[in-house]
């Protein structure tokens, strides 16, 4: 009991072999696979979270480009202004026509931020370590929302309109990234209170206590040293009977 305390203590578990408590450990080892199943959950939602923030750049980028093709399409219809500067203008257009293609073609990780085409594709991403509820986050559809922009072939080519419907479609797409951000930032929260529960349960099962333990272990170790004591004692009268028979 003694050896037990003392193997307890220094490993820091109340279950130090399967024979301690065979049921707690079998328990206890569930318990511990779904805390680890739910730390990797948690992380791959992190992760997702990084892909909408990276994509939310994107945007802003992206609203910034269109902004300044607005200003640009006010600019060149100026009567002051001669075919040369309303070349100059339309110079500056293409440059910016061609990085809201390279926007539109961006990645994470290799995973493309948006998608070609009107319909976004959605990305499951698992909230739970069983892996039975998801939650979607969007490859945007940021080509499909600019496209009059970068199919014009100069700034005569569309209107101040179709800058503003580019603009808040944008806008849109924001707030929809804004509010799949929200719902992986909840369920992650959901996570770890979920983890710590897990934690606490297993502990309670495979985690000694220290100050019982301790106190065990001072009884037994009194308990020890007194039989010590006492085997001493019955050695030592032995030996006196014997001399008084020699």
């Amino acid at each position: 009991m003694l050896q037990r305390s003392l193997n307890r203590l220094s490993s820091g578990m109340k279950i130090v072999k399967p024979s301690d408590d065979a049921g707690g450990l079998a328990v206890s080892m569930k318990l511990s696979a779904t805390i680890n199943r739910t730390k990797a959950v948690n992380t791959n939602l992190a992760n997702a979270q990084s892909f909408l923030q990276t994509q939310d750049g994107a945007f802003q980028t992206a609203a910034k480009v269109l902004d300044r093709i607005s200003e640009l399409k006010i600019l060149s219809s100026d009567v002051t202004k001669n075919a040369s500067d309303k070349a100059n203008y339309d110079t500056e257009f293409t440059v910016l026509k061609d990085q809201l293609v390279s926007i539109s073609t961006g990645t994470f990780n290799g995973v493309s931020l948006f998608t070609s085409g009107a319909t976004p594709t959605a990305l499951a991403v698992a909230t739970t370590e069983d892996g039975g509820t998801t939650v979607n986050i969007n490859q945007a559809t940021l080509d499909n929302d600019v496209s009059t922009i970068t199919a014009a072939a100069n700034l005569a080519a569309f209107t101040i309109g179709n800058v503003t419907t580019g603009i808040e479609a944008v806008a849109t797409l924001r707030a929809q990234n804004g509010a799949q951000s929200n719902r992986l930032a909840f369920a992650s929260d959901m996570l770890i209170t979920n983890k710590e529960n897990l934690e606490a349960a297993n502990s309670r099962i495979i985690d000694v206590d220290v100050a019982e333990e301790s106190t065990q272990l001072a009884k037994y170790n009194v308990l020890v040293q007194a039989g010590a004591a006492m085997l001493g004692q019955a050695n030592a009268s032995s030996q006196v009977a014997l001399r008084l028979l020699g």
